[in-house]
């Protein structure tokens, strides 16, 4: 010690020094929710990650909520913002609803990280079919091409699979083709007239992603000459 340096008095006998003795982390709580829910295939949802402190803990969490949706996507870091977090997923299928989706707080300089989470059901879009026939009107002995179309209805995405289940109005079998591109074609000859004009359906049968749907049509067929 210098000459004339001030001096420190030494601590009593006894006393321990515990360094970061008041380095204190409040607990903190993290509740999370979502809505819709339940949601659609497509639909965007949107997840809300509350974090609080632990009573009778006071102040407002910062930092980061990480948000895993429990379907294999990649998760989503979002900032806290006066101690919420918000996140928006559409779910691309149903194969694993109920799905857990988990938050995570990091925690901050004030407060220890802490989880929550939920579970979010996921149910098949709904669909819309429409069908047409061409040529229509048509004459008996005549082949109609008959196409079906599917798309997911709002809020709904996605383009349905499946298959398509065809009705022609005049006591024939019916016939069941696949979707390609959402779109399903088969081909038809009417041998007789008595019944037009005649009510051609096409009944989507639905997926483990899309509701089944049906569409109809009417269809003039004439004799020939």
């Amino acid at each position: 010690m210098r000459p004339g340096s001030p001096t420190s008095p030494s601590p009593p006998p006894g006393t321990v020094t515990v360094p970061g003795a008041f380095d204190y982390q409040a607990p903190s709580a993290t509740a999370v929710t979502s809505a819709p829910d339940p949601s659609v295939v497509g639909q965007p949802v949107t997840f809300t990650a509350t974090v609080t402190g632990v009573p009778p803990e006071t102040g407002t969490p910062t930092g980061t909520v990480t948000f895993d949706f429990g379907d294999g996507s990649a998760p989503a870091a979002v900032s806290v913002v006066d101690g919420t977090a918000t996140a928006q997923y559409a779910y691309p299928g149903t194969s694993g609803s109920p799905y857990t989706v988990t938050a995570t707080y990091g925690g901050d300089g004030d407060f220890t990280g802490s989880v929550g989470t939920e579970t979010h059901t996921v149910q098949p879009a709904p669909t819309t079919t429409l069908v047409g026939s061409s040529p229509d009107p048509s004459v008996s002995g005549q082949p109609v091409t008959a196409t079906a179309t599917v798309a997911a209805q709002a809020p709904g995405a996605g383009t349905p699979t499946g298959s398509i289940t065809f009705t022609f109005g005049d006591g024939s079998p019916t016939v069941t083709a696949p979707l390609a591109a959402g779109t399903a074609s088969v081909t038809h000859t009417w041998t007789g007239t008595s019944g037009s004009p005649y009510t051609v359906t096409a009944n989507y049968n639905g997926s483990v992603n899309h509701a089944p749907s049906t569409g109809t049509t009417a269809l003039a067929v004439t004799t020939p000459g």
